[in-house]
């Protein structure tokens, strides 16, 4: 019998020559990620247990990236536990202010992550890099503390459930719409404790950034861990990138799956998720006439350069509608200074929409875009539950940065061939 994909990165980091569904592992981990809302409990924890020093001062990450830059005392003295411990651990992935990103779009981006590696974080969306052909998942914190100190986690191997997309996209239709709609078709928890592998000629063809943003919403699905094998398109974004030599890994074709669903791609629309759940989706042109108040383009699954450019393809010698206020957060700095100098700055300030430093800011509710009660928000971000982004009294909707822009200038859920 094969092996799926994730099947056998976790085998080979188990030290063992196969795994099935439901038997309980210890794998060895090749990178342990905190932030600045999970690390400290963590670090707690290291402390507390006696350890001295981490497994591996080159396989910890440590991005302050949730409400960095500081908003308050509180935060302030979160980050400051994150800059003492590296400083004391010598950690070389830590990221400074003026230096870091959105941790889930930093760390693919500054090559930390690879091909082949077993990734854990005390953050849910770390199942993003699995869009390089990893296992990568979210993790609690007092796990993380343990992985810090023994370079170890434990796994129940989880089921494995194939999606295969066909067809031909639509024109402004991308990952985020492809993960939605698939989200609305399964529900929350149609996919929970498995792999959600995406296979397909849609995937095939789909830029690294878009496979990142599908990766990244696999756990909204109650997803363990999101995945895509790698090909020539991950190859070329991985050449000339990478810390340590990718391994490739591919499903056997005699692999088990609990589940195979295959989507038409052919007449999707670009997709949006109304409150309070990422599943409670419809097309765009059923979304009828939604006053928005508040638009965020930016986040973990939507800050790349690639979703700046389409943003701005359809705001391009726009106006934001009055009264509503549009916030742009380039996921890194590397992703702030191309935008800048591809002239997708001055794209956004003349429509009159605010540039953020990167940040997971708004995402959360944790600043820089905080909603009032009664106030609406369409975002590009990946949750959109009760009081995610501020007020609980306050609504979020989830579309693609198409999408979002389009909305952005009508003042109203819009679809991007209403504006471009």
């Amino acid at each position: 019998m094969g092996m799926t994909i994730s099947e056998k990165i976790l085998a080979k980091h188990a030290g063992v020559e196969g795994v099935e569904p439901g038997e309980i592992i210890s794998v060895k981990v090749d990178i342990a990620l905190g932030n600045d809302i999970t690390a400290p409990i963590a670090i707690k924890e290291f402390k507390r247990a006696g350890a001295k020093k981490v497994f591996d001062k080159g396989r910890v990450a440590l991005v302050p990236d949730h409400f960095a830059p500081n908003k308050d005392i509180a935060s302030a003295e979160q980050c400051k536990i994150l800059r003492d411990f590296a400083k004391e651990q010598d950690i070389e992935n830590y990221f400074e202010t003026g230096e870091m990103g959105v941790e889930h779009a930093l760390l693919p981006e500054q090559g930390i992550v690879t091909p082949g590696d077993v990734i854990i974080g005390a953050d849910s969306h770390t199942c993003t890099y699995g869009a390089l052909g990893a296992f990568s998942t979210g993790v609690g914190s007092t796990d993380l503390a343990a992985a810090m100190v023994t370079g170890e986690t434990w796994f129940k191997v989880p089921e494995s459930m194939k999606f295969v997309y066909t067809g031909k996209l639509p024109k402004w239709v991308d990952g985020k719409d492809l993960i939605l709609y698939t989200i609305g078709k399964i529900g929350v928890d149609g996919a929970l404790y498995r792999s959600m592998e995406f296979t397909g000629p849609v995937i095939d063809s789909l830029p690294m950034d878009d496979r990142f943003t599908m990766a990244n919403m696999a756990i909204e699905a109650g997803g363990k861990n999101g995945i895509i094998a790698p090909d020539a398109i991950t190859k070329a974004y991985v050449e000339g990138r990478m810390k340590r030599p990718p391994v490739y890994y591919a499903s056997d074709a005699d692999a088990v799956y609990s589940d195979v669903i295959e989507i038409d791609c052919s007449k999707l629309s670009p997709q949006v998720a109304f409150p309070h759940l990422p599943s409670n989706t419809r097309a765009v042109e059923e979304a009828g006439n939604v006053a928005i108040d508040q638009v965020v383009i930016g986040s973990c699954t939507n800050g790349r350069i690639s979703d700046l450019r389409k943003a701005a393809a359809v705001l391009k010698g726009k106006k934001v509608a009055k009264y509503l206020r549009l916030i742009v957060i380039p996921a890194t700095q590397q992703i702030y200074r191309q935008a800048m100098e591809e002239g997708l700055f001055d794209i956004f300030l003349d429509a009159g929409a605010a540039i953020s430093t990167p940040t997971c800011g708004p995402c959360l509710g944790g600043h820089t875009g905080i909603l009032a009660a009664g106030e609406r928000s369409l975002a590009t971000t990946n949750r959109n539950f009760v009081g995610r982004m501020g007020s609980p009294d306050s609504e979020v909707y989830l579309a693609s940065p198409a999408v979002a822009a389009a909305t952005a200038v009508k003042g109203v859920i819009a679809s991007p061939e209403e504006v471009a």
